[in-house]
């Protein structure tokens, strides 16, 4: 049995059909009246996947509010049992974003190290990690092999807080996303030429306008934070889910 038939049906589905919308809350957000918030809009907008910190009553709070499956995000592994007693359905490594302002930076020795141990902690649990975008591109694609190897189910990426870009409107939210659209391109190329099948999710950086390209850079959904979660007006947090939502193709199925 797959760990992947572990997830429910839906999610099954918009990983097959590489239309997967996850709402991330952020891994340092704590504040649970956010969280509710967040998890409210991700639910009625049409999102998959929430994505919150790695505590065990945020886990019961954004599944009551968003009726979805929750994954929780931390690089501790030592906190993950405790939020999937809670009911969360995935567990992520990173991403690092929160971190890099802080100067703590993640190089691939320590995420295969906390990788190697939360596979450990969680054999049966489906397992996202982000390879750090600090990493020069070709060491992306050796770090997610090597991650699939110990143990990784997803591989995530990251980039948005590397980007400068410097045009307003659309141009500018391209720019945003390069990095991101860049290793993820990267990444699932390398995936395939390894032959390996697992999924890759794009994240950091993205909006409506450049969810669509990273499906057409290989990635089988997106995951959306600042984008969603730095709105403090809910229903504008569900007009941006919405149309994060549309804006996703509907991909035919893969067969691995």
């Amino acid at each position: 049995m797959s760990r992947f038939d572990r997830l429910s049906s839906q999610l099954q589905a918009a990983l097959a059909e590489r239309r997967l919308l996850k709402v991330i809350a952020g891994l340092t957000n704590f504040e649970a009246s956010s969280v509710q918030r967040i998890s409210r809009a991700a639910g009625l907008g049409g999102a998959d996947l929430i994505d919150v910190a790695c505590d065990p009553e945020l886990v019961r709070l954004a599944a009551a509010e968003s009726g979805l499956p929750i994954c929780v995000s931390a690089v501790d592994p030592e906190l993950f049992p405790a939020a999937v007693a809670a009911g969360a359905a995935l567990v992520e490594i990173g991403n690092y974003d929160a971190f890099y302002p802080l100067g703590r930076i993640f190089d691939a020795p320590e995420v295969l190290a906390i990788t190697r141990r939360t596979r450990e902690l969680l054999p049966e649990v489906v397992l996202s990690v982000t390879v750090p975008h600090v990493l020069p591109l070709d060491q992306q694609e050796q770090l997610a092999i090597d991650l699939i190897q110990a143990g990784a189910d997803i591989i995530q990426t990251e980039g948005g807080t590397s980007a400068k870009p410097f045009s307003a409107g659309s141009l500018g939210l391209i720019e945003k996303a390069a990095p991101t659209l860049a290793a993820s391109h990267a990444i699932s190329s390398a995936l395939r030429a390894a032959d390996l099948a697992n999924p890759v999710l794009c994240a950091s950086g993205l909006s409506a306008v450049t969810a669509p390209m990273a499906i057409a850079s290989g990635a089988a959904g997106v995951g959306v934070g600042s984008a969603v979660n730095r709105l403090q007006d809910e229903l504008a947090m569900l007009a941006v889910v919405r149309g994060l939502r549309e804006s996703l193709p509907r991909m035919v199925a893969v067969a691995p």
